[in-house]
């Protein structure tokens, strides 16, 4: 009975494990299915390098390049925000906090991560948007710049979170030798135990990339909707996530701009796909180096 029971658990766990590997081969298929059919009317280089976005017009033009581009200069903008708030906290909570502190910020960063995005959507665009055009001087707050910002911040907890568990995975004695040679705290800090983490808080980058990149609800309601190429950060953007969340609803289903739609969420899938198998790369070569140094 004993072992009818335990076969009965190995099979159920199993069947849990190649669940969601089942989900995302379902997904795989429905995006190239849906998607596809758009590369018979529009070549791929006009579908990705295309200069206008019109998919209603008579006749349509789909070209998401503005779409693309709008998705880079937001994401850029982002990491250029979560980086140094996120590795700069997790370097405070792991090196330099006492208990105490430690004790009060880390689950605050917790909760920040909590957040939905819709919230920080609906602060960035009642509160920052109107700040960043009064103190900036710009036609609007709903912007590449404001959508950056706002993103950045949601980005921060996941890079602090994932950065602070890899410095404190770095040895103890890492330090102590530093220490014995006669290293301060600084020297320490920048030349032993940064780059011990290094894999870890690369790894800690692409997932908060990867967060910003696939974004919806933020960009949707801060970025200001404009599907033109944009000639600066505080020009109104359109990310590929925004687009697909904006004219989804209003897409006749099996028209060409309904697999308009699908054609990028597939390549917004290929990204952030590749993003996370870049994490998993570096993630193991720093489980591999730590299991040698132990």
């Amino acid at each position: 009975m004993a072992r009818i029971k335990e076969k009965a658990y190995e099979w159920v766990f199993t069947a849990l494990a190649f669940s969601s590997l089942i989900f995302l081969v379902g997904i795989v298929i429905v995006l190239f299915k849906e998607g596809f059919p758009i590369f018979k009317a529009v070549k791929a280089g006009d579908f990705l390098f295309g200069r206008f976005w019109y998919p209603t017009y008579e006749p349509p033009e789909f070209g998401i390049f503005p779409l693309i581009l709008a998705s880079f200069w937001v994401t850029l903008g982002a990491l250029l925000v979560c980086v140094p708030l996120g590795v700069g906290s997790a370097l405070y909570l792991n090196e330099m906090a006492s208990f105490r502190q430690r004790s009060v910020l880390k689950p605050m960063v917790e909760i920040l991560a909590s957040i939905p995005s819709v919230v920080y959507g609906f602060f960035g665009m009642m509160i920052v948007a109107p700040v960043l055009q009064d103190l900036l001087h710009i036609p609007t707050g709903l912007c590449a710049f404001s959508a950056s910002l706002v993103l950045g911040i949601m980005a921060t907890p996941t890079v602090c979170s994932i950065a602070e568990d890899a410095l404190s995975y770095v040895p103890k004695s890492f330090r102590e030798a530093s220490f014995a040679v006669g290293a301060n705290r600084w020297q320490t800090l920048t030349k032993v135990v940064i780059p011990a983490a290094g894999s870890g808080i690369s790894t800690a980058i692409i997932l908060g990339m990867s967060r910003a990149v696939g974004e919806t609800m933020t960009v949707l309601m801060v970025a200001g909707g404009s599907a033109v190429i944009p000639k600066s950060i505080f020009d109104p953007v359109r990310p590929m996530t925004s687009a697909i969340a904006a004219e989804m609803g209003e897409a006749p289903m099996g028209s060409m701009h309904y697999h308009s739609l699908f054609a990028i969420a597939l390549i917004l899938f290929l990204i952030t796909f590749a993003f996370n198998i870049a994490a998993e790369i570096i993630s193991r070569r720093f489980r591999i180096k730590l299991g040698h140094s132990g």
